[in-house]
């Protein structure tokens, strides 16, 4: 890490921390736009105990949350923002969707830092603070350079998330062979595999080379009987392959991947952040395989502070929101007490519990981890 960098994470840690000065009578007031009430309410809440330990972990009588409901409907996250907006706010972390965003264009004179991971077709006054495919992508980008992995490719679902996806590849500049996009549907996903694996083409060749050795003048029957316990004979075009999917699709992939004869232990199975699912520790036939995430660690110890303050466990957004109470704090702090327009267009970066938040004109990106499940274990790469 460069000496600048280094530099600017002691000045966060000092600022945010450790900083004794005095804000006389002037407010550090933030915004919450988070479902209170309606079917999302226990994210809502969640988020609202995160921002509250922040404050304290902050320990500054200056800084004010304003919790206002939006029932995850775009017209109710409108009304509130307008309320916040009336009370001077210039700063609001949400609204949690991207369906509440719709109308919030109209409040030009707030930035509001939505939880989502969407980072394209944004609106101006909206800043994607989710953990997005272009953080993602460069984090695996590290990893294959470490590792001088070349031969690269792509597995994207015909998804709502296709095209973030898409925009990360270039982005991130990560070298692949080819994205290949496939149907999730089960009784379409195992052909499609097998196209992209080259599967019936590599078992006719086993076939036609156990038939030569038998019909072989010099039969081999040593040789013949190697050939028959595998499954497919010839190689493939890729070294490695990340796999942008979630859950029982993701396990879908990696089975029908197994199923063409590509195993973890010989090409590196690659996917997106996971957030530690526990159910991938059982899946020991596609281990190991890597993902970028957040610092597990520090998810660790605010899951067990969350759970000792309000005896429940925090969502996943919360620890994000915990962290953003934070990053507000430190720019404002950074920009001399102003709440303005440029806070979030100059180039810094802040360390928080998640990671690295790199900011930079109007954009929020993350430094991750990178982590493997092997052994029925997540294990740290770097």
């Amino acid at each position: 890490m460069t000496k600048i960098i280094k530099i600017i994470l002691i000045l966060t840690l000092s600022l945010l921390f450790s900083t004794q000065k005095t804000l006389a009578d002037k407010k550090i007031k933030i915004g919450l736009l988070v479902p209170l009430t309606g079917e999302n309410s226990e994210i809502g809440q969640s988020i609202v105990k995160a921002t509250q330990l922040a404050v304290n972990k902050i320990n500054n009588p200056e800084i004010e949350i304003f919790p206002k409901d939006t029932k995850s409907s775009a017209e109710i996250t409108l009304k509130s923002a307008k309320e916040l907006d009336q009370l001077g706010i210039k700063i609001v972390i949400g609204p949690v969707f991207n369906n509440s965003l719709t109308y919030l264009d109209e409040l030009k004179n707030i930035t509001f830092l939505s939880l989502t991971n969407k980072k394209i077709n944004n609106l101006e006054n909206v800043i994607g603070t989710g953990i997005n495919a272009t953080s993602q992508l460069k984090t695996i980008k590290r990893f294959l350079e470490l590792n001088e992995i070349k031969k690269t490719i792509f597995l994207t679902p015909e998804t709502f998330y296709k095209s973030e996806i898409q925009d990360a590849i270039t982005s991130s500049k990560i070298k692949i062979i080819k994205n290949y996009f496939y149907d999730s549907n089960p009784t379409k996903l195992t052909k499609q595999v097998e196209d992209i694996t080259n599967y019936k083409k590599r078992r006719q060749n086993l076939e036609d080379e156990i038939t030569r050795l038998e019909t072989s003048e010099e039969v081999n029957k040593q040789q013949i009987e190697k050939l028959k316990k595998k499954d497919t004979l010839g190689k493939v075009k890729f070294d490695s392959i990340i796999i942008a999917d979630f859950d029982e699709s993701l396990k879908s992939i990696t089975t029908s991947l197994l199923y063409t004869d590509i195993s973890p232990k010989e090409k590196y199975f690659i996917t997106l952040n996971q957030w530690f699912d526990e159910s991938l520790l059982r899946e020991t036939s596609s281990q190991p395989i890597y993902f970028p995430s957040i610092n597990k660690k520090n998810y660790e110890n605010f899951t067990i502070d969350y759970f000792e303050k309000f005896n429940q466990y925090p969502n996943q957004l919360s620890f994000l929101s915990f962290d953003l109470v934070g990053l507000v704090y430190y720019l404002i702090l950074q920009n001399d007490l102003i709440i303005d327009e440029k806070i979030f267009k100059k180039k810094t970066m802040f360390k928080g519990k998640i990671g690295i938040f790199e900011i930079s004109n109007n954009k929020i990106n993350h430094i991750l981890n990178f982590y493997k499940v092997d052994n029925k274990e997540f294990k740290k790469i770097f």
